[in-house]
Formats: structure tokens, C-alpha cells, sequence
């Protein structure tokens, strides 16, 4: 319920929902570019392409709703036009080098093999908190009768999940306690952005 709560707060406030579609398009992005930054340089499966050009048109797509509320703002992640930007920059970053180093640690792996790991297991991590994130938002715009939408990315990031699932399944027929390690390890940081955000938004003085 906060976080419905934060998201309604966010939506109210014309300035704020165009940061948070900002944010979601920043971080979009970042999971696309993070995505081929893990392709081998060879031996790059089609689902992989996928993700990446999906993730790459989430962000686009999220740009383009800004221009529901106002053509002329956000149009650059620099970091007036984020929210809570040090905690969005870093989330995912963290997120990677975390479960890597713990992907490190319980399986032997080559370098490439480590990338590719790190791959499957944050992206899983990132689709189950899309799942849980975008239907709130979703639910939130649906009250308001906004005109910005987020359906289809929730229907293509219900598709990513159980293709993750299906990868992780090849992977390791023992990946799901690693798999909650790692959301484990997303949620805190998730925590800590939300945290960040929440302080921001919620200033008497924000605007």
C-alpha cells in the first residue's frame, strides 16, 4: 500500500509523473544496455536479442508517454530530469556486481560464463519486480484516467519472466535458491531507491 501510495503522490504532480517516466525509461535502457554488455561475443541466443530490444523499446516507449503530460520536459537522463537520481543510477549497477560476486563465489565459472550467469539471474530478479511494480502504476493511472499507459509493457515483461524461467531452467536444475538469493539482494536495493524517492517527492517544497 506505500508504494501505491508514493506512485498516486507521484501521479498527481504533472512534474514528478513525467521524472518517474524518466526514471522507468532511464532504467529501461540501462537494463537493455546491460543485457548486450553480457552477450557473448559469439554465442548470442535469440531470446537474448529479444530482451534487449524489447528493453530498448520499453525505454523508448516510456520517453514517448512524457509527451502526454508535456513534449518539453525530460527529454535527456541528465539528472535535474530523474527522481531520486543517485539511487536510480545506481540500482542496477549495484544489483549486477552484487550477484556477481555471489555467482561468483557458489558456482565455478569461466569469465564469460560469469557474464552470461549474471544475465539470467538478474534479469530474473528484475522481471519479478517488474511484475510487481508496473501493475501498481498501471492501477494508479487506470484511477486517474490518465492518458499515459503501461499495459503493453506489462504483458512483455509477463512474457520475459517464464523465459527467464525456462533459461534458468537450462542453466541449473538448482537455480532457484540462487534465484532468491539474488531478489534477496534486489530488494534491499529496491528498498533503498523507493526510500530515496519517497524523500524527494514527498518535500513540502517539491515541485
Amino acid at each position: 500500500m506505500e508504494f501505491y501510495n508514493l506512485i498516486d503522490k507521484i501521479v498527481s504532480d504533472n512534474k514528478a509523473h513525467s521524472k518517474w517516466l524518466n526514471t522507468l525509461s532511464f532504467m529501461e535502457n540501462a537494463g537493455a544496455r546491460k543485457i548486450s554488455a553480457c552477450e557473448h561475443p559469439t554465442k548470442v541466443n535469440l531470446i537474448q536479442l529479444k530482451h534487449a530490444c524489447e528493453e530498448h523499446r520499453h525505454a523508448y516507449y516510456l520517453k514517448k508517454q512524457i509527451g502526454k503530460i508535456n513534449a518539453e520536459w525530460c527529454k535527456t537522463y541528465e539528472s535535474n530530469e530523474l527522481l531520486a537520481p543517485t539511487a536510480t543510477r545506481q540500482y542496477l549497477h549495484a544489483l549486477d556486481v552484487k550477484a556477481c560476486k555471489y555467482l561468483h563465489t557458489h558456482f565455478d565459472l569461466t569469465k564469460e560464463e560469469l557474464k552470461y550467469a549474471a544475465y539470467l539471474f538478474v534479469t530474473y530478479a528484475i522481471e519479478v519486480r517488474a511484475d510487481e511494480l508496473y501493475p501498481v502504476y498501471q492501477e494508479v493511472l487506470n484511477k486517474t484516467n490518465s492518458k499515459v499507459m503501461v499495459k503493453s509493457i506489462i504483458l512483455e515483461e509477463e512474457g520475459h519472466l517464464e523465459e527467464m524461467i525456462h533459461q534458468l531452467d537450462e542453466f541449473s536444475e538448482n537455480w532457484k535458491p540462487h534465484a532468491e538469493k539474488v531478489i534477496e539482494i534486489e530488494k534491499d536495493l529496491h528498498i533503498n531507491w523507493v526510500n530515496a524517492i519517497t524523500e524527494e517527492v514527498m518535500k513540502p517544497d517539491y515541485a
